[in-house]
């Protein structure tokens, strides 16, 4: 069964999305028992590294990375995953889980133009539909939170940033993926990387690692770490074989599943205006999936 959603880019979509969107309230929980951004975003890190580690042990793939696999790993690790993670959980405080969801949904947009600027293998018509469809959506997501403050809304356009970082982030682990090289092997390193980069900048701010806030949180923790480890080993793959535009979408379904688990486990309350953007941005989900799978279909034929 494993093998065969390996296999599937759009079950891919569908499963990195979903967890992706189920991480944002553990992180809003990890916030309010205190436990600082730059921890949690280890957390992440550590629990892809933990759990992908045997996976390379027991393919003889453990090996130091090295020139263009070094330069990969280095700038994945630093910048689309550790500085994303430490933004996440520093805006989930002030925006709500649901909301930084949204930010996540946001990113198709960017990474497209980025094709274009680039140009890179574009998506079809109905891809590009579905692109459009959840961005409506998500626009609805952002007007059905109306309640916010003025300081929220700077927080808001800081929060810009991120699907801004997310696109150039799918774009250059596109454009410089080293060639032969395993999925879980450049997810293992760049979370190596990340993790190393997010412990030598909370070593120096704080002149330790405040781990202590943690054992507040165990459970919530170890929910985070087993998270960590389904999701990166299947987002490289996802890269390899749809592409930037087609990862890109696992903002719109993290976006719906952020949205469903902030409301059920926080408590998060949200206008009808949100739940019908999310609907709408189900509706881009489901034209991207058959727009991959008509991809697909013409592969085979070919």
């Amino acid at each position: 069964m494993i093998d065969r959603l390996y296999q599937n880019p759009a079950g891919l979509l569908i499963y990195t999305g979903t967890l992706f969107g189920l991480t944002f309230p553990l992180g809003k929980i990890a916030s309010q028992a205190g436990v600082p951004p730059i921890v949690w975003a280890m957390v992440i890190s550590f629990g892809a590294v933990l759990f992908i580690a045997p996976d390379l042990i027991r393919r003889q793939d453990f090996q130091i990375p090295r020139g263009q696999v070094l330069r990969y790993v280095v700038i994945s690790g630093s910048v689309s995953f550790a500085l994303v993670n430490v933004m996440i959980f520093v805006l989930i405080p002030h925006l709500g889980a649901g909301r930084v969801a949204l930010m996540f949904a946001l990113s198709p947009v960017f990474t497209l133009g980025l094709s274009v600027l680039f140009r890179l293998k574009g998506t079809s018509p109905l891809g590009v539909l579905g692109i459009g469809l959840g961005l409506i959506g998500a626009s609805a997501v952002a007007m059905g939170r109306g309640d916010l403050t003025a300081g929220a809304r700077i927080w808001g356009l800081l929060g810009i940033t991120l699907p801004m970082l997310l696109a150039a982030g799918n774009i250059y682990r596109t454009l410089d993926w080293p060639e032969g090289a395993h999925p879980a092997t450049l997810a293992f390193w760049s979370q190596t990387a990340a993790f190393a980069a997010l412990l030598v900048v909370s070593a120096v701010g704080n002149g330790a690692v405040p781990l202590v806030q943690l054992t507040e949180v165990p459970w919530v923790t170890l929910v985070q770490l087993i998270a960590a480890a389904l999701i990166f080993p299947a987002y490289f793959r996802l890269q390899k074989l749809g592409g930037p535009l087609l990862l890109s979408q696992t903002g719109y379904v993290a976006a719906a599943a952020g949205l469903f688990s902030g409301s059920v486990f926080l408590g998060e309350v949200y206008a009808l205006s949100t739940w019908a953007g999310a609907g709408m941005i189900a509706l881009g989900i489901a034209f991207t999936i058959l727009a991959q799978s008509q991809v697909s279909l013409r592969q085979r034929q070919v």
